[in-house]
């Protein structure tokens, strides 16, 4: 398995120049890596002017492995070549590297770039300044094979590189020390040579220059950075095309993210790095992805899987806008116990929730699930929306919030079967979506009733969360261990024996008069989640669902975004020049079936004929179960258009009769062979759309495939989808 590696922008507050100087004292060899033994120069080159030094070098590693695993590889060093391309000019070095020995069995490549800080940065942790500079670094590892010993040689490779990166800047911090104590502290940047300025001179120096860029293969120039050669070296570079605004820096992780390991830096780059690529919408905040990281221990698949869940989650039930666009009912406001409450020691947000004080079946007779839910939605938005807040206050990285539940008053009522059930829905939408946002949880005042409770919520909450809750029965927090050691003793709540008057609602019964009658509650849940611009529909096998679109100008461009959230499906664009008959309304009627998750549509009619009474003008897409789907069409005719989705058979193995076992197992997951879309289209003119009028082709959108889509092929197949189209 390939292992890669991509370190943040770290910066050095120091010019290019000098760090140059400091950085050619690591050759021949240098005492502060033990293991880097010795290096030869094997090929040097230097151009006319001075501006571009490419030299290559053959390092010699003493690497920290078990003597029987070196005995058994046959060597005791390993041979690395190092390749380094200087262009003053530009004021860059990029670094290649790649392993010499055991190269049909391990490949090591690593790429590092030294530039000026001006070409880097768009945070605000560092301006843009050409007297520092910046220095990336990318790397993978690909052990083919190494006499059993694959597992073994990962572990000490990727333990010998995070070291070496550690010690990277502390080296040439070293050297930059030394070079001060000898007096050194400026280095004169590159000018070219002092030569007549006449028109035959300067036309042979941009011959001369054009050449070098043939002659020297620079990694510089094959990154794009070449174009700027000629640019005047006392200005200010300009941005370099194509370098992103907002790569994250060393500097900026530590500030606002944490203290991270090499390896956690990468993996949130990483992951960051493939949102931006495949994902067209919003892209969730650094804090929040590293959340999905470390719930996965940093597993970047399995983040991924989670957070492209999440993500369609979120698109699907408009989450991101819900502090904007929803106001909780009254019957929330006077009866929900639970509120924010200043901050706990550590600076988390600190929200208190008297559950034992709230009548939970009154709440859910009165609003219903969906309601309590969102709520609940509401609270973890803005807690979020705290901890950016509390992150700027207190100067350090708070990336969670600390909950207090009071759990006086708890008793068997609290325990209706509803209501249990509504907790237990909450939680898991909550677990699945706001990972790693609780840093602490104070349960107080526990009585008998409550082990009941937490027998039946613990399943349903995940184990490192479990960790974080601490109980207390009776009086116990007020001893040694309790609340004192979290909360601050001025902002314990009065209801707590403390001294602040905490304004959290003290709950009550909610009056029987605010009570809804089931079918009330079906419909207002039913409308919770249906304020959107999407639609929802179901296809069954036999019954697919069918939407009309109406073209008066030719060349107009339809545009869909749809999301597979049950089963696979089989997606079609029809054209016709008459227009299809209306549905049926008759409930026997086969061209509509209604249902409360979502309605079906046929329009097609069954005696038509496809070349003859329709033709098709896309090819059909087959979409898995959790893909999000985006496309457009330019339409080359007036008339009626028609788009399709149909229930995906799977289709048997073609060497037998019998069905393979992941079809098998496919078709259980879809039960009565029904499938569910959720969809948008609009319709827009072609002097309005913004997209490639060239490539308009159904793609697939790599930010929210789910399960086995999240497979390695898949994702090639999706990146390069998405490489011929992009909607903008």
């Amino acid at each position: 398995m390939v292992q890669k590696y991509q370190s943040p922008v770290r910066v050095y507050k120091h010019p290019f120049e000098l760090i140059m100087a400091a950085y050619e004292r690591r050759f021949p060899t240098c005492p502060l890596i033990p293991m880097f033994v010795d290096s030869d120069t094997v090929n040097e080159f230097k151009s006319e002017d001075g501006a571009i030094h490419v030299i290559e070098r053959r390092c010699k590693l003493d690497i920290d492995a078990p003597r029987l695993l070196k005995k058994i590889a046959g060597v005791d060093y390993v041979y690395f070549v190092q390749k380094n391309s200087l262009n003053s000019r530009e004021r860059t070095l990029h670094i290649e590297a790649h392993n010499e020995t055991f190269s049909n069995r391990v490949i090591i490549t690593e790429h590092c770039c030294y530039t000026v800080s001006a070409q880097h940065l768009g945070k605000d942790v560092h301006p843009e300044n050409e007297d520092w500079t910046c220095f990336e670094q990318s790397a993978s590892l690909d052990i083919k094979s190494f006499f059993g010993f694959e597992s073994t040689v990962e572990k000490i490779a990727m333990k010998q590189y995070t070291s070496n990166i550690k010690k990277g800047k502390e080296i040439i911090e070293y050297y930059l020390r030394q070079l001060e104590e000898e007096g050194i502290t400026f280095v004169p940047r590159w000018t070219p040579p002092s030569i007549a300025p006449s028109s035959e001179t300067s036309s042979l120096c941009k011959k001369q220059a054009a050449s070098l860029a043939l002659v020297v293969p620079d990694a510089a120039q094959a990154e794009g950075l070449g174009s700027e050669a000629l640019s005047s070296p006392s200005g200010p570079p300009e941005p370099v095309a194509g370098t992103p605004d907002d790569k994250l820096d060393a500097d900026y992780i530590k500030r606002y993210l944490g203290d991270l390991t090499p390896l956690q830096e990468s993996c949130l780059i990483r992951l960051r790095q493939w949102l931006q690529e495949t994902h067209k919408g919003k892209i969730p905040k650094d804090e929040h992805i590293l959340r999905f990281l470390r719930a996965r221990d940093f597993n970047i698949d399995k983040a991924r899987e989670i957070m492209c869940q999440s993500l369609t989650w979120r698109k699907q039930h408009q989450v991101d806008y819900i502090l904007e666009t929803w106001s909780p009912p009254q019957v929330l406001q006077d009866y929900y116990a639970g509120g924010w409450h200043h901050h706990d020691k550590d600076g988390r947000p600190l929200y208190v929730l008297r559950l034992g004080q709230m009548d939970t079946k009154g709440l859910v007779r009165a609003l219903g699930e969906e309601a309590l839910l969102r709520y609940v939605l509401s609270i973890n938005e803005e807690g979020l929306r705290r901890c950016e807040e509390n992150t700027k206050v207190f100067g350090r990285p708070i990336s969670s919030w600390t909950c207090l539940v009071d759990l006086e008053g708890l008793n068997m009522r609290h325990l209706w079967r509803p209501g249990v059930k509504a907790l237990l829905r909450i939680i898991e939408v909550v677990e699945a979506n706001y990972p790693e946002t609780l840093g602490r949880l104070l349960i107080l005042r526990a009585p008998r009733v409550f082990p009941v409770l937490w027998t039946l919520v613990s399943p349903f909450i995940d184990d490192n969360t479990r960790r974080k809750f601490l109980i207390y029965a009776g009086n116990d927090y007020q001893g040694p261990g309790g609340l004192l050691d979290y909360i601050d003793k001025e902002i314990i709540p009065d209801f707590l024996s403390g001294e602040c008057m905490c304004e959290v609602p003290e709950g009550g019964l909610v009056p029987k008069s605010l009570y809804r009658t089931a079918e009330e509650l079906e419909n207002e849940d039913l409308r919770l989640w249906t304020e959107t611009i999407y639609q929802s529909a179901s296809v069954f096998k036999g019954a697919p669902h069918e939407i009309l679109i109406q073209i008066v100008d030719a060349s107009s461009v339809i545009t869909w975004d749809f999301d597979v959230c049950k089963g696979d499906i089989v997606f079609n664009i029809y054209h016709s020049k008459r227009s299809p008959q209306p549905p049926k309304k008759d409930s026997l009627g086969a061209h509509s079936i209604t249902s409360p998750g979502g309605n079906n549509v046929q329009l097609i009619d069954r005696v038509w004929q496809l070349g003859r009474d329709y033709s098709m003008v896309e090819s059909p897409l087959i979409c898995k179960e959790g893909e999000s789907v985006q496309g457009s069409h330019v339409t080359r005719w007036p008339g009626f258009y028609i788009l399709q989705w149909r229930f995906h058979s799977m289709p048997a193995c073609a060497a037998t009769n019998l069905p393979r076992v992941d079809d098998v197992l496919a078709s259980l997951q879809v039960s009565s062979h029904k499938c569910k879309v959720m969809y948008y289209t609009e319709v827009i003119g072609s002097e309005d759309f913004r997209g490639s009028m060239t490539s308009l082709e159904s793609s697939h959108s790599g930010f929210s495939q789910l399960s086995a889509a999240t497979t390695s092929s898949s994702q090639s197949q999706s990146s390069s989808m998405i490489s011929r189209w992009r909607f903008c």
